[in-house]
């Protein structure tokens, strides 16, 4: 299929501003979610070495919304600047039409929706499912895995306060150990010069510490007895991990219609929401970037943004209408994007039934 001179330049220009756009927002995003994994790494609450992977978990689960909008960008704002700058009225008197308007459009938003359609109803079920299976992993190590050097960590009992200065890579060996603990209403706290994790044949493994000592005592109280260790062993308390159901978000499309419930078809409504959205919003953005240069230019960006946020959360509350059986999926899928089609056609038809040709 052969490009019009007018489709190439477009596409082109779309393409650059929908690239900045995701790049800006991805790196925003990125930033935020970076600081997010890292606060919860300081506080011992996640393991180092996960950090990495939990970013990219979450990256990918936002993925399908920094698309569209990235896409919704790029076409408003390179619209917009064909008729802030009177170019878009030198085309129209040059004979495109209305409608030609949305065939560029429409050529440059496909393949991006498409890949927002496969992250959205693929990529992500498998990737939250991994993300499951990957803390489940993290949550059955040991306490001594999970130690951040330099943090004070507690297990998930709350019974013990871990503190190392160092740690060996491989978690086998820490140093310069601080352990407190309260057991029958003492509390108890052990000091020693360095420590390796030992596993014993029945399974259960034990922090041994080496040259160190132990406070006991009553808190508040002055009868604190001390004594020293060549070694000490603390056994560690093997990690229960509560089972987790199978969730609709982690099911692909082929078992969310096997098994039609309500809660499944409004994850079916959700996914197919995102690139829905994103190929209506592209094409509404041709009547809303009209700007009369002579006028301001803010009154469509603003509309640009309310309409963006309104679709956005419409799509997240038919999810929720659907789950509880208001709608079903076909009214659901009907209400909101036929709505948004209806919308897209009164624009349209406002848009160029007036719009001056010079």
């Amino acid at each position: 299929m052969r490009l019009r001179l007018f489709d190439r330049a477009l596409i082109k220009e779309m393409a650059l501003g929908g690239s900045v756009a995701f790049a800006a927002l991805a790196a925003i995003f990125a930033v935020v979610l970076l600081v997010r994994v890292l606060g919860r790494a300081a506080i011992g609450d996640l393991a180092n070495d996960a950090v990495f992977p939990m970013l990219g978990f979450g990256f990918l689960r936002f993925l399908p919304i920094l698309l569209s909008l990235a896409l919704f960008i790029g076409v408003f704002m390179s619209l917009s600047r064909l008729w802030r700058d009177s170019e878009a009225v030198i085309w129209m008197n040059g004979g495109i039409g209305p409608f030609d308007w949305m065939r560029p459009v429409f050529l440059f938003s496909l393949p991006a929706v498409l890949v927002i359609a496969f992250v959205s109803l693929a990529l992500i079920p498998w990737s939250v499912t991994k993300q499951t299976q990957f803390e489940d992993k993290l949550e059955s190590r040991d306490q001594v895995s999970t130690l951040a050097p330099g943090v004070f960590s507690e297990d998930r009992l709350g019974r013990r306060v871990f503190f190392v200065e160092s740690i060996s890579e491989n978690a086998e060996r820490v140093g310069n150990v601080f352990v407190q603990s309260v057991q029958q209403g003492q509390m108890g706290v052990i000091v020693a010069h360095q420590g390796h994790v030992r596993a014993m044949a029945n399974g259960d493994r034990f922090l041994v510490l080496e040259r160190g000592y132990r406070y006991e005592g009553t808190p508040g109280a002055a009868d604190f007895r001390v004594a020293d260790f060549a070694t000490y062993a603390v056994r560690l308390q093997p990690q229960v991990i509560a089972a987790r159901g199978d969730k609709p978000r982690m099911r692909p499309v082929a078992a969310l219609f096997a098994n039609p419930i309500a809660e499944n078809m409004g994850e079916w409504v959700q996914r197919i929401g995102v690139p829905a959205s994103a190929l209506i919003l592209c094409l509404l953005a041709v009547p809303l970037s009209y700007v009369n240069p002579r006028a301001g230019r803010s009154l469509n960006v603003v509309f640009a943004i309310l309409i963006y946020a309104i679709y956005n959360n419409l799509i997240g509350l038919s999810q929720d209408w659907v789950a509880r059986g208001v709608l079903s999926a076909s009214q659901s899928l009907a209400v909101v994007h036929g709505g948004m089609l209806l919308l897209l056609s009164l624009a349209y038809w406002h848009r160029f039934t007036g719009t001056p040709r010079a």
